[in-house]
């Protein structure tokens, strides 16, 4: 083997490479790895050399064998075949082998590698490879199992060179079969396996080569000898299992001879496997599989099974069968679905040879008592049937019979699979005559699996699932859990199979017509009904072969159901429009099929009213989002069914229709929502009849077929009793009263009942309960000519409170209906004609709010449901009994009132709750009438009234109770308005219709003969100025619909004001005229409102604000101000500031009416209001208001009144701690913003200020000024800071005339407050920073401002040096012309002494000097004087002047260019990191507008100079300095052209080092230099390279970036190879200085552009120096360095010169 010296590196290159494969880095060792194997496809040879030099010593010497084994695999691999040195071969082999002989391991990653490596020498010379195996197969080695699963992968992946040496392979391996142990032998029966497979893959593509001869099958005999007489019955499951796996292979390559020996063998064998879990069954049976193959279809002879030899095969295969039903959670579907299959594969082997025998075996399976075997019977049928058919063809009776017998069968996998081999053979008409039927009888009653079964099946399976583990399948004890067959999926099927009978199946025809009639009505078949219905409609749309005839037939069968049975069935299932598949629709289609059953007039009628019930019930989306929808449908049925016995009119069919009726009531015996239908079905019928034993017959028979227990049932029998009472008043009313009496007790018996018998109690509770609705409704629907006296003998006799003791919400609400419904028939009376007072109305009324109430344990906002629906209905009844007379008094009023008011706080849900709402809304409207007296003063007060009662719901801070009380406001507004402007109203869109009717007839009797004087009141009575304050704030709500309300409520007010009468001798403080103005004005806002909700809400607001204004009295205005306080401090920001909004205008536009005592009044509520109202914005809101009062009324009031609160505050309070802040402050403000007040206010401040001392900062100063003095300080600075932000133009003004003084002074001082904050001495800057702001707010400046917020208060140097430049910046564009004052007074500053003083002045003049131009001499006094502070002690100072230079405007710039540049270059080289950054950042600005012949002089030291700080490490001063390399490339013309680009070589590899560096700005500024320069070096191509993806990725995943970069690199050095190759050594040496780098990346970025410089130069020779330099590196690297990029770069590159450079022509010599 050659070896490593320096001439020729590449073997000591490798070598390092390979070391790197047991690298800590994953990074590195994927480098290496890929290196390696690039290597490996030039020169395996060398690549084989190093590893095998490195690994001497095995894995005890090297971590990573297992990559040095995948590498040489890969390395022979590659190898061209003709060029394999078989010793070097046979060496590789020894090596492998002897690694894997002395290892105890098995199995592991290093040794899979290294079998690898031995199938690679395999593949180019098998028998070398296999000879060495050979001599590791003899003796005791423990190795012995490593080589024979190398010869099993071996022959896997080379079975055509491995089949002809199987008879080596076997003379070597059974010798040692003998004495392989337990553990070892899967991987020999595996072994034999992957031969097995190998020889009959030789075989099917060599037919003709007689490579098995007697002597290989002699030794494949003998293997399968021992693997079935002694592996097979191994203690060890492993050792069973892959027996049996090789033994299926293998059957195919035994002879026929030892094959049938063997059979009962391997049979017992594989079947002994079965009693495991999936994985192993399915193995299990693909071997049998072959064996089945082998041993019944073979070519060469008769089968070699008889069946009854098979049966034991097929018994044990038939429960497998199910085990791709065993879907739980510990089991592979997968596994279980191929298992499945093989088994059918199995059985359909077995049919093929005996077709008769196998169906004798499976119908006797199906007679099996045991579940898995009789499903897996059926699985095969269903399976067999389609494919055997020829062949089972006379077996057809048979199969009929066995599979009647499991129609009673209780499994759901057995009942599964008899309906999906019912299907099968209906396909292959096995179906006929009554066991057709029968057959079909039971996919229906599958069908009629209900719901409830399913949910019960699912409870249970899930209790199932969490008590019990898993049971795997049982050979021997038949325990098979045919598990996921569900209740739903058994419905599922058997409803596809029974619709495939009745639309593809046209024999079936005969057999499901007419029997399927008789499906419709049994109970038991109930679920399946829209499945039947939907069966017999497919019938009829794809056959035309029903006739008339048929239909006659139908009704001379006895068996058939009457077509008055199907009806009355049909029409009680229409119940659910939403029920599943369709019902209703499928009863509505087939009763249009079915119409020539029935009498013939009703067919017309069906044809056109059925289309519409369809048409309603077929939009199911508008049916879920339509609460009452069940209702509106049952009704509909009503009416149809009503309709249809009228379109009948046949008496004896309507009587028989009734029977029909009658006799199903026992199919709904738990089923209450059909039996309710039912019992209005029968009610509707018995209302037809004229017979009136008939009648009373079937009442008695409903009431007693009734569940009244159930609320859904008992509210049917009601309305069913009641349509009775439409024509059978009195009977029914005979057996209510008769039911009353039977239940009555005594009172003491129904005490005793208490405490010994709860359930009677409940019992006696349903039956009051039935019998109150009974009542109600036969009250409601009876003859109003004859409800008078009946009414007065239930109220009058006290019968009604037999029926009030009961005690559950159902019942109470029963009971409440039914006192509606009395009081309900009352008014309909009226309607009439005949109208009546209710006796003990009052009384009913308690009765119902004790039925409504709660129980003493429950709090107000109870969201019980069926407490909230009690409570609906009650004040429903309230409104009912409210609305009929007698009128109500005053202490009914109230106590009604109290005790439904409260619900208005209920919350937003339940739905319940809105009906409930409207139904209160509605009874105050009723109360509004019935309770007050018949003047109009007593009916204004009764609105104020309920009106205040209502305010703490209007200004809640809940939405929906704001809503809620809004609604009820504008309601009981829009009655009064009605009775105000008519005399009398209705209840409106609250109140139902009944209950308007019932009170327009009161108050018409009550009102027709009085004057108008007396029924209107006065404007006064309504409060005006009261009310508007209280609905006012309600327009600017946050809620569409309240501000809408709200207004209509303020425009209901003054429509019903402007409508009143005026007292005789009064004034308005408007005229008339204006007054209707401005309410039409309202009333135009209104109608926006409800037409365009996207108006702006503001908008409505002023306009509303603006009528209200107008329409006001004086008085009523005064009580609005007045009452201002509690609108202010409104729960709702947004109506509050609505209401400060209302005031403001309220002042502005009548302010002048107000006298002193108004305005002092007005402006303690206001600043009661500020105390009140924390929110700044609404704080400064309600000041504004004070200022607008102040402005418009005396300003002398208003000013004593704020400054003696204020005066007031600074003594008694800590007025920085209060919460919101100090509203006197806030006041200060807003005077100073104001253009007229400000002033005054700015004259105060400024004689405070220059009377109170100017505070210095010293530390003395605690110790030398007095209390008195800091206080007045402390004044001055918050007047100061008041004054700053008025933003009048008075304050403007004062400012403006020193402003060059005030602002210099401001930044003088902020220098020196920062000197001492950096002292800890924070307390003048906390002082001086407020003021500043406020002087930023006071120019107007809001970018100022927010500077100051930004980062005034930062101490550190260059933030507030920074701050001071923006403050710079921003006054110089706002404010040009105080640039020169402040600039001569700034200058002169720079020779103060305090530091911080001259570097605030500097940082101002560095920004002010951008904006001197049009001002020379100050321009030229600027610039003298930075440039002589450019050497000032401070760095500070010394930067910011350079920083100031480089900003002369532009046109000036040309004259101080070379001046600036001086400057620079000086500062290039200063000691402080921080100047140096300044420096190179200024070069980088000048060099953009420098004339050449000023660059020029400093050209060649700028470039030097700048090459000195690109490897600084500072990461700002490296990416200017680079970015500043390349503008200077600009300047390269002329004579400085050479003299640039030699600088341009020499920096050229640092910045393709940089490109990628691990700063993104230095990698930026690195691309653009090199895209700057690109036009100098004069290279086609050069410019493109740097445009590319690989150039500008800066992907996140190193990796990737990594590659692109290598790319990049690559693509860039030939480019200098070709086109500078002379100067290669300049590159090289530069990219080496780099390899000692700070940075671990450039370090690798170096290494690697050096190697492709390397790799592709073409005179190699020169720079062999190099050459050696850079590898030498590179391996000291790979060992040392610390950083995984480094050493991963290193092999990538070590990889790359070894690919690329002619080292790797070097050969290998002979191996050592």
């Amino acid at each position: 083997m050659a070896s490593s010296s320096s001439s020729h590196p590449a073997p000591e290159a490798v070598h390092v490479l390979v070391f790197s494969l047991a690298d800590e880095s994953f990074l590195v060792r994927e480098a290496s790895m890929a290196s390696l194997k690039d290597i490996a496809y030039l020169n395996p040879l060398l690549v084989l050399d190093c590893c095998s030099a490195v690994s001497r010593g095995g894995r005890r010497r090297f971590g990573n064998v297992g990559g040095i084994f995948l590498v040489m695999a890969f390395a022979v691999s590659a190898m061209d075949k003709k060029n394999v040195d078989s010793h070097l071969m046979a060496k590789l082999a020894k090596f492998a082998t002897s690694e894997m002989i002395t290892s105890k391991e098995f199995n592991a990653d290093w040794q899979r590698a290294a079998a690898g490596l031995l199938v690679s020498i395999g593949s180019h010379l098998p028998d070398l490879m296999m000879e060495e195996i050979f001599l590791h197969l003899s003796g005791p080695n423990s190795a012995i199992p490593a080589m024979v699963q190398i010869l099993a992968d071996f022959a896997s992946a080379e079975a055509l060179q491995f089949t002809p040496r199987l008879k080596l392979v076997l003379s070597r391996v059974l010798p040692i079969l003998g004495n392989v142990r337990d553990a070892q032998r899967p991987i020999f029966a595996n072994a034999f396996k992957c031969w097995s497979q190998a020889a009959c893959q030789y075989s099917r593509d060599f037919p003709s080569d007689p490579v098995l001869d007697s002597d290989v099958m002699s030794f494949v005999n003998s293997a399968f000898e021992l693997l079935l007489g002694v592996w097979a019955s191994s203690r060890d499951l492993k050792v069973r299992i892959s027996s049996v796996e090789a033994l299926g292979q293998m059957v195919g390559l035994i002879t026929r001879t030892q094959l049938k020996k063997a059979l009962p063998r391997l049979v017992t064998t594989i079947l002994g496997l079965y009693k495991n879990d999936q994985g192993i069954a399915f193995i299990s049976t693909c071997s049998l599989h072959n064996l089945l193959n082998a041993s019944l279809l073979s070519e060469s002879g008769p089968p070699l099974l008889d069946f009854e030899e098979l049966t034991i095969i097929l018994f044990t295969l038939l429960p497998v069968a199910s085990i791709s039903n065993n879907n739980n959670e510990h089991s592979d579907f997968s596994v279980g679905l191929k298992t499945y299959n093989e088994v059918q594969h199995c059985f359909l082997t077995v049919g093929l040879v005996y077709p008769e025998d196998l169906f004798a075996f499976l119908l006797n399976r199906c007679r099996s008592k045991e579940e898995p075997s009789t499903f897996g019977a059926l699985c095969v049928l269903k399976h067999l049937l389609p494919r055997l058919s020829e062949a089972w063809h006379g077996k057809r009776a048979s199969l009929v019979e066995a599979v009647k017998l499991l129609l009673d069968e209780q499994s759901l996998g057995v009942r599964k699979a008899v309906a999906e081999l019912i299907v099968v053979m209906a396909s292959h008409y096995y179906l006929g005559g009554p066991s057709g039927e029968l057959f079909v009888e039971y996919l229906v009653r599958h069908c009629a699996i209900s719901g409830d079964e399913v949910k019960q099946f699912e409870s249970s399976k899930h209790v199932i699932r969490t008590s019990s583990t898993f049971q795997p399948f049982q050979y021997k004890k038949l325990e098979v859990k045919i598990g996921t067959t569900t209740p739903e999926g058994l419905r599922e099927i058997c409803e596809k199979g029974l619709l495939l009978l009745a639309i593809t199946i046209p024999e079936m025809e005969h057999i499901l017509w007419p029997f399927m009639l008789k499906m419709i009505i049994p109970r038991k078949y109930t679920g399946a009904a829209a499945m039947v219905c939907r069966c017999i409609s497919e019938l009829f749309r794809h056959r035309s072969s029903f006739t008339n005839s048929m239909f006659t037939e139908c009704l001379s069968r006895a068996d058939i159901p009457k077509p008055e049975e199907l009806l009355a069935r049909l029409v009680v299932l229409l119940h659910d429009p939403l029920a599943r598949e369709q019902l209703a629709t499928q009863i509505l289609m087939v009763l249009c099929y079915l119409a020539p059953l029935f009498p013939k007039n009703v067919s017309l009628f069906w044809q056109d009213e059925i289309p519409k019930m369809m048409a309603y019930i077929n939009d199911t989306e508008d049916l879920e989002q339509d609460c009452s929808y069940e209702e509106t449908w049952d009704d509909m049925v009503i009416n149809f069914l009503a309709e249809s016995l009228d379109v009948i009119g046949d008496m004896e069919w309507v009587i028989s229709l009734g029977n029909a009726f009658a006799k199903q009531y026992e199919l709904y015996i738990y089923d209450d929502e059909h039996s309710a239908l039912l019992h209005r079905c029968m009610g509707i019928l018995l209302q037809k009849v004229d017979d009136r034993a008939y009648v009373k017959e079937k009442i008695d028979w409903m009431y007693n077929h009734a569940n009244i227990a159930v609320p859904t049932n008992r509210l049917g029998l009601a309305k069913g009793i009641g349509l009775v009472a439409a024509s059978h008043l009195d009977t029914v009313l005979e057996m209510l009263k008769r039911i009353l009496d039977n239940v009555s007790r005594s009172r003491f018996q129904r005490f005793l009942s208490f405490f010994t018998d709860r359930v009677k109690l409940e019992d006696s509770d349903d039956i009051h309960a039935a019998l109150a609705l009974m009542y109600g409704y036969a009250a409601r629907y009876a003859p109003s000519t004859a409800i008078e006296a009946r009414i007065d003998a239930l109220v009058g006799t006290n019968m009604l409170s037999r029926l009030l003791h009961v005690r559950r919400p159902t019942a109470k609400q029963a009971v409440i209906t039914a006192i509606d419904l009395l009081g309900r028939a009352v008014i309909n009376a009226a309607e009439s004609g005949i109208s009546f007072p209710l006796k003990k109305r009052d009384v009913m009324l308690d009765y119902i709010l004790t039925l409504m109430g709660r129980d003493e344990n429950d709090g107000f906002a109870d969201n019980n449901l069926e407490l909230l629906h009690t409570q609906t209905l009650a004040l429903s009844a309230c409104t009912t009994l409210v609305s009929i007379e007698p009128k109500l008094t005053i202490e009914t009023r109230n106590h009604v009132m109290k005790a439904t008011l409260g619900f208005f706080a209920l919350p937003n849900e339940p739905s319940v709750v809105d009906p409930l709402i409207n139904n209160l809304i509605t009874l105050l409207c009723a109360i509004l009438l019935t309770s007050s007296g018949e003047d109009g003063r007593s009916r204004a007060e009764q609105l104020l009234h309920i009106l205040r009662q209502i305010d703490q719901y209007v200004s809640s801070s809940m939405e929906h109770q704001r809503r809620r009380g809004c609604l009820a406001v504008y309601e009981l507004l829009v009655k009064f308005r009605t009775l105000c402007s008519s005399g009398h109203y209705g209840l409106g869109t609250y109140g139902s219709s009944i209950h308007n009717m019932q009170i327009e007839r009161t108050l018409q009797r009550n009102f027709s003969n009085l004057p108008a004087a007396f029924v209107l009141p006065s404007r006064e009575s309504l409060s005006l100025g009261e009310r508007v304050i209280v609905y006012l704030p309600r327009c600017a709500d946050i809620g569409s619909e309240i501000r809408k309300v709200s207004a209509q409520i303020l425009d209901l007010f003054f429509s019903i004001s402007l409508s009143l009468p005026r007292p005789v001798g009064s004034t308005l403080g408007v005229d008339v005229e204006t007054s209707y103005s401005a309410l039409c004005s309202l009333e135009d806002v209104i109608a926006i409102l409800r037409s365009d909700a996207s108006i702006d809400p503001s908008e409505v607001f002023n306009r509303v604000v603006s009528s209200v204004c107008i329409l006001l009295t004086k008085d009523e205005l005064v009580v609005t101000l007045h009452g201002c306080t509690i609108a202010i401090c409104d729960k709702i920001k947004q109506s509050a500031e609505g209401a400060i909004q209302a005031v403001v205008e309220f002042i502005t536009r009548r302010g002048k009416e107000l006298n002193g005592s108004d305005v002092s009044r007005a402006t303690q509520c206001l600043l009661s209001a500020t105390s009140f109202v924390t929110e700044k914005h609404l704080r400064q809101e309600v000041l504004g208001a004070i200022c607008c009062l102040a402005e418009n009324t005396s300003s002398k009031v208003v000013f004593n009144d704020v400054l003696a609160v204020a005066g007031r505050d600074i003594v008694t309070k800590d007025i920085s701690r209060l919460r919101g802040g100090w509203p006197m402050q806030d006041a200060f403000y807003a005077f100073s913003q104001h253009g007229v007040l400000s002033v005054l206010f700015l004259e105060h401040v400024v004689s405070v200020l220059n009377e109170s001392p100017v505070f210095k900062g010293n530390t003395e100063k605690a110790e030398n000024t007095n209390l008195a003095e800091e206080d007045i300080l402390q004044a001055a600075i918050l007047a100061l800071t008041a004054l700053f932000r008025g933003g009048g133009k008075t304050g403007k003004k004062a400012v403006e005339q020193s402003y060059a003084t005030v602002l210099s002074a401001l930044t003088l001082q902020l220098g020196s407050f920062h000197g001492l904050a950096g002292s800890s001495r924070q307390e003048p800057l906390w002082t001086l920073l407020p003021a500043f702001q406020s002087f930023c707010e006071c120019v107007g400046d809001i970018e100022m401002g927010k500077i100051l917020a930004r980062g005034g208060e930062q101490n550190e140097n260059e933030k507030w040096i920074n701050i001071i430049g923006e403050l710079a910046s921003c006054i110089s564009i706002k404010r040009p012309k105080e640039v020169q004052p402040i600039c001569m007074i700034l200058c002169k500053a720079l020779n103060r002494h305090e530091n911080f003083q001259r570097e605030a002045a500097a940082a101002a003049l560095s920004e002010f000097i951008r904006y001197s131009d049009g001002i020379g001499s100050l321009l030229e006094e600027m610039v003298e004087a930075m440039c002589l502070h450019v050497i000032d002690e401070s760095p500070t100072v010394r930067r910011l002047c350079l920083r100031g230079l480089v900003q002369i405007p532009s046109i000036y710039m040309l004259q101080y260019t070379a001046q600036v540049l001086g400057v620079i270059v000086a500062l290039l080289e200063d000691p402080i990191e921080s100047v140096q950054l300044a420096a190179v950042q200024c070069l980088l600005i000048v060099l953009g507008s420098s004339p050449n012949d000023a660059v020029d002089l400093v050209l060649l030291t700028l470039s030097i100079r700048l090459r000195t700080l690109q490897i600084c490490m500072n990461v700002k001063i490296r990416a200017n300095a680079f970015a500043s390399f390349g503008a200077l490339s600009s300047y390269a013309i002329g004579v400085q052209r050479e003299v640039f680009l030699e600088q341009v070589h020499a920096t050229l590899p640092r910045l393709i080092l940089h490109v990628h560096d691990d700063d993104s700005s230095v990698r930026q500024a690195c691309r653009n230099t090199l895209r700057q320069i690109a036009p100098l070096m004069d290279v086609d191509g050069m410019s493109a390279l740097f445009n590319t993806q690989s150039f500008n990725s800066d992907h996140r995943l190193l990796i990737v970036y990594r590659s692109d970069y290598e790319n990049f690199v690559r693509d860039i050095t030939r480019q200098l190879c070709q086109n500078f190759g002379i100067r290669a050594d300049t590159y090289l040496a530069s990219a080496i200085q780099a390899f000692d780098a700070p940075w671990p990346l450039i370090q690798a970025n170096a290494t690697y552009f050096s190697s492709s410089m390397l790799s592709l130069i073409d005179d190699q020779r020169s720079l062999a120096p190099y050459f050696a330099q850079v590898f030498g590196m590179l391996v000291s690297k790979m060992s040392q360095s610390p950083d995984a990029v480094v050493r991963a770069t290193c092999s990538s590159s070590l990889g790359l010169l070894l690919n690329t450079t002619n080292s790797l022509l070097c050969t290998v010599s002979q191996p050592n």
